[in-house]
């Protein structure tokens, strides 16, 4: 089993901590496997079979525990003789009111709890105010190009932008890589992740109707990433294009496919005002394979793209992460943590004179001295312009 060790060495950081960890993430990513990882890790470290309770709410093994009180009694009847019982919970939310039972489970110092879930309904239920600062949240993610690299047995010293290119076409579901060259199971593979994240956490759960609206938003989402996007912009278009629809609608939609992990939206931070503003953020997609399901190929996005993986890539590192405004300039990426602030501007190259000027200015316009960095394709020797790193971007992703 391929190893996703910067997410098991967290699980390992908080193994027998009091608080409930809870890895979240699109289906799919690999939630199912780190439990797995770290069930092998229990297991070296002495940890005998029988104080792991480990249950999979996905296949029919557990198909008759529906409810939280029968989650609850076959946890209660299932606690080893053991200092810690080690319950590994995985696709939760399919039962019941499964909180209840987490909830009354963590009670008991015996168990040290942990759950999956692809959606966002999982923290945005009554667990949050039941087990208010009693959870600690591990969002997973596809594959870095970094772990994409090793799940395929790629070699940094082999054809590192032909890799790069395969990456950012079939995107990081770890399944994918099964498949090495296999073109049209990679696709066929893609696709049928999307119709289950979008069956079973989209349309399933939120009980949606009008599915060729949500269709329609979808494309519109993923052939737009990376551009401020509002929902009054959204459905004028649509209903230009015959499909008559509200904002109100359109915010619903939008809220349904971050909560499934497929979008991610990203605020807009006033550097002048210092103030986080409403309108005219951007959203960026899961997975670039997911994207060219849905709208092909289309080369005239690939900045846009190349902004997608390095926004993905900051959240891995454990940025928090906004896009910046300041006089009309535009910084692509504000990057903070609690002891150090980036400002990222991404391009596919700064060699035409025209588009250094572009990318260099808006960085050049901030006053403060953290850190300024564009990240582009160039393999040249400059390395700075007055100040600003120049960075190549796939030395910056294997970083």
């Amino acid at each position: 089993m391929k190893k996703r060790d910067t997410y098991l060495n967290q699980l390992i950081a908080l193994k027998d901590k009091s608080p409930i960890k809870v890895i979240t993430g699109v289906r799919r990513c690999g939630k199912s496997s780190l439990l797995d990882l770290y069930e092998e890790y229990l297991l070296s470290e002495g940890v005998k079979p029988a104080a792991i309770v480990r249950m999979n709410f996905e296949p029919l093994a557990f198909d008759e525990i529906r409810d939280y009180k029968q989650l609850n009694d076959y946890v209660v009847q299932h606690i080893a003789d053991e200092p810690k019982t080690y319950v590994l919970l995985d696709e939760v939310q399919m039962v019941a009111e499964w909180e209840r039972a987490v909830n009354s489970l963590r009670l008991d110092q015996r168990l040290d709890i942990y759950i999956t879930g692809s959606n966002g309904h999982l923290l945005a239920s009554e667990l949050s105010s039941l087990l208010s600062g009693r959870y600690i949240e591990l969002h997973m993610l596809p594959l870095s190009f970094k772990e994409f690299l090793a799940f395929n047995d790629y070699s940094i010293s082999g054809d590192i932008q032909g890799y790069f290119n395969q990456y950012m076409e079939r995107g990081g579901l770890p399944g994918i890589t099964e498949f090495r060259n296999q073109e049209s199971a990679i696709r066929s593979y893609i696709s049928g992740i999307y119709s289950t994240i979008i069956i079973k956490d989209v349309i399933t759960r939120n009980k949606v109707r009008d599915l060729a609206l949500l269709e329609n938003v979808i494309r519109f989402m993923a052939g737009n990433i990376g551009n401020p996007i509002s929902s009054k912009r959204i459905s004028g278009y649509l209903t230009s294009a015959g499909r008559k629809t509200s904002s109100e609608t359109i915010d619903n939609y939008l809220h349904m496919l971050t909560n499934a992990y497929v979008l991610y939206r990203v605020g807009r931070y006033d550097l002048k005002g210092k103030q986080q503003l409403k309108t005219q953020g951007k959203y960026y997609i899961v997975d670039t394979g997911i994207r060219g399901e849905l709208v092909g190929k289309r080369g005239q996005d690939y900045g846009f793209v190349l902004e997608n993986v390095v926004y993905f890539e900051l959240l891995r590192r454990g940025f928090d992460v906004k896009i910046g405004s300041l006089s009309g300039l535009k910084i692509d990426f504000i990057a903070t943590k609690p002891e150090q602030t980036v400002y990222y501007q991404v391009t596919a190259t700064m060699l035409p004179e025209d588009v250094r000027e572009r990318e260099l200015r808006p960085l050049r316009a901030i006053a403060d001295n953290y850190e300024k960095v564009v990240l582009s394709l160039d393999r040249t020797p400059m390395t700075d312009f007055d100040g600003i790193r120049n960075v190549n971007l796939l030395e910056f992703l294997l970083g």
